[in-house]
């Protein structure tokens, strides 16, 4: 029989763990890089769990292991990025489904830094404020606003010469 911990676990867990994997995939860009990564940090925030679940916010907690976690398998990796032709985006069932389908949209987030596409996300898909983003990516507050900032002045660029040459 599981513990009242094991318990609190999976009632967390089972509802978490869809949101956690589009998450992945935004950050990341790839779906099995993404539920690696989602993976590991549930396994981490099982065997922590007493420690996450007293947390302030244990779904930020979680969200910040899934960054580090997949940090820490592109450095074992020796890559820092993992170029995807073309995503294959779980279905999404509200708003944020139509823009992150978008191609060409989707194409230049994919290209952006790694930090850059997590900040963007964490920010206008999870609708974090810019310490929540900092906290999850393990920086001051102001690093967290430039890497949207840089993130946004990116994409804006990008897409304005697609214009202009499409």
């Amino acid at each position: 029989m599981g513990s009242a911990r094991d318990t609190s676990y999976d009632v967390w867990a089972s509802a978490r763990v869809p949101a956690l994997l589009r998450f992945a995939h935004l950050v990341i860009g790839d779906q099995q890089a993404a539920e690696d990564a989602v993976q590991s940090a549930l396994t981490s925030a099982l065997e922590k769990w007493d420690r996450v679940s007293r947390a302030h916010d244990p779904d930020t907690y979680v969200r910040r292991m899934v960054v580090n976690a997949h940090v820490s398998a592109w450095r074992r990796a020796g890559r820092r990025e993992i170029p995807v032709a073309e995503p294959v985006l779980p279905h999404l069932a509200d708003a944020a489904d139509g823009v992150v389908s978008a191609g060409s949209l989707w194409q230049a987030c994919a290209r952006l830094p790694g930090r850059q596409r997590a900040a963007l996300v964490l920010r206008y898909y999870e609708d974090l404020d810019y310490a929540e983003i900092a906290q999850i990516l393990d920086c001051a507050e102001p690093t967290a606003r430039s890497h949207v900032h840089r993130a946004l002045a990116a994409l804006r660029a990008e897409l304005d010469q697609e214009d202009f040459h499409g």
